[in-house]
């Protein structure tokens, strides 16, 4: 009831989309990802607007089939066929909006100097492959299927690092952000998190068409990677 009451205020506060529209069938999404899927400042539910639409494909399907949990997402896709899904990562994959300025964390130097090594070098000595590797030279992902890692908060950063290693996040394997995630520990995935929630948006925030070098690890989510195997 409560989720309800909730789209109806912010239904009211905003102009009618034409009925049957898929604007229009879409306004539950953005009760929790901000109008035009362009996020809110509670800093937990990302931004969707502008993510390639593979990657946001990908989610929902992972979403309908159990690979991610959250009950909302999963009220909301459990009935939908693979063709509306497309439609619905489409819709906010094409979505063109400003990002707002990066936050504004209180993080010791050594905490971002940290994050910054790891997302931009990684560390050979735990044999952990760069941010940049797999999400692309300005870390505005690469398509069709990988997704920006800048414009997010640190809470949701943290909480999806979270996910991968405890299982509650899966993807087709290999799962190779699982196997990052195991990787690092706490103390680094604040460093990343938290270095990441502090960089600007570049002004052409699209992701880049092609990895500029092959990926160093194999990864399902990756479509000319994916393994054949049921994740």
């Amino acid at each position: 009831m409560a989720f309800l009451a909730t789209w109806t205020v912010a239904a009211a506060q905003s102009p009618s989309p034409p009925l049957d529209s898929i604007d229009q069938r879409l306004q539950p999404c953005m009760v929790c990802h901000g109008k035009e899927g362009r996020a809110t400042s509670e800093g937990y539910y990302p931004r969707i607007a502008g993510k390639p639409a593979g990657y946001l494909f990908n989610q929902l399907i992972n979403f309908r089939n159990g690979h991610r949990h959250f009950p909302m997402m999963t009220y909301l896709v459990e009935r939908q066929t693979d063709a509306y899904l497309q439609e619905m990562a489409d819709y906010f994959a094409g979505q063109d909006l400003p990002y707002p300025p990066p936050q504004a964390l209180n993080v010791p130097p050594a905490v971002l100097t940290r994050g910054k090594q790891l997302v931009m070098e990684g560390d050979a000595a735990q044999r952990i492959p760069a941010c940049r590797a797999c999400h692309g030279e300005r870390l505005v992902g690469v398509a069709p299927a990988v997704p920006s890692l800048l414009g997010l908060p640190r809470d949701y950063l943290m909480a999806q690092f979270g996910a991968w290693r405890n299982g509650t996040r899966r993807a087709t394997a290999p799962d190779c952000m699982a196997e990052v995630a195991k990787s690092l520990s706490p103390t680094d995935v604040n460093a990343v998190a938290s270095w990441l929630a502090t960089q600007p948006v570049p002004e052409n925030p699209k992701a880049d068409a092609a990895f500029a070098e092959p990926p160093p690890r194999k990864c399902g989510s990756i479509p000319e990677q994916a393994s054949t195997g049921a994740p």
